[in-house]
């Protein structure tokens, strides 16, 4: 139990004393982002569960890969807070509640939108590449995925958690994520699973350059003349080396 215990510290240790000082501080105002995703996420439910409000949401957030590549950008954002329609919404909100809160505490608010968005976008992108590629690259899909509708703040949620858990060196955690999203692609084979590996591998990227920006080796100033002693008080020297008499 005490090894269980140590682990345990080891683990989420720097990640829990990073989250509990602010949260006790300032209780949900530490989380503007998540309580704001998680409302946007629930009203955008709830308008697209409506007769009325199933196109405007789907002309507003729905993403595919047949669509133009300017207007899949533009949903893009937003797409991120349509959940799935064949999903329970309540786990989603839970994820962005729960995740999007830990990381704007741990990594800021604009960051953890930033790394959500370049999450959802790198997933959106791979579609269209996996679709060129074909069914018969390992890395493709076929051709009927380009009019599967792609929404849902999955994508964000799986990069933010592997980024959090390299950040803050919860290893083991971020690596299980990566191992069930495996497991999910090799048991569903569907598009979701494939753009959830594209997101963990873009921000495996991210991760990757940003540690080579922490170990590079800065550089030394260009070496120059000595200084010469010209301050108060002092006298100027000659060509010789001598110091000038005062006259």
């Amino acid at each position: 139990m005490k090894r269980l215990a140590r682990w345990a510290r080891a683990e989420w240790g720097p990640l829990y004393v990073a989250v509990r000082g602010p949260l006790l501080r300032r209780r949900w105002r530490a989380v503007p982002l998540a309580l704001t995703a998680v409302c946007l996420t629930g009203a955008l439910h709830l308008v697209h569960n409506q007769s009325w409000g199933y196109d405007l949401v789907q002309d507003a957030g729905a993403v595919r890969a047949a669509d133009p590549l300017w207007v899949a950008l533009l949903r893009t954002p937003l797409s991120l807070f349509v959940p799935a329609l064949d999903l329970p919404v309540w786990g989603a909100l839970a994820q962005i509640l729960f995740v999007f809160g830990i990381a704007e505490i741990c990594l800021g608010r604009w960051r953890t939108l930033t790394l959500a968005y370049a999450a959802t976008l790198a997933g959106t992108l791979y579609a269209r590449v996996g679709i060129w590629l074909g069914p018969d690259s390992p890395l493709g899909l076929p051709a009927s995925d380009a009019h599967v509708v792609d929404t849902g703040p999955s994508a964000a949620v799986v990069g933010l958690a592997v980024f959090l858990g390299w950040r803050y060196g919860a290893r083991v955690t971020a690596g299980a994520v990566i191992a069930a999203m495996l497991v999910e692609v090799l048991v569903k084979q569907n598009l979701a699973g494939k753009e959830h590996l594209a997101a963990i591998a873009a921000m495996l990227l991210l991760c990757a350059a940003s540690a080579l920006r922490r170990h590079r080796p800065t550089r030394s100033p260009a070496p120059g003349p000595p200084p010469t002693d010209n301050g108060p008080g002092s006298h100027p020297r000659t060509p010789g080396g001598r110091r000038a008499d005062r006259r």
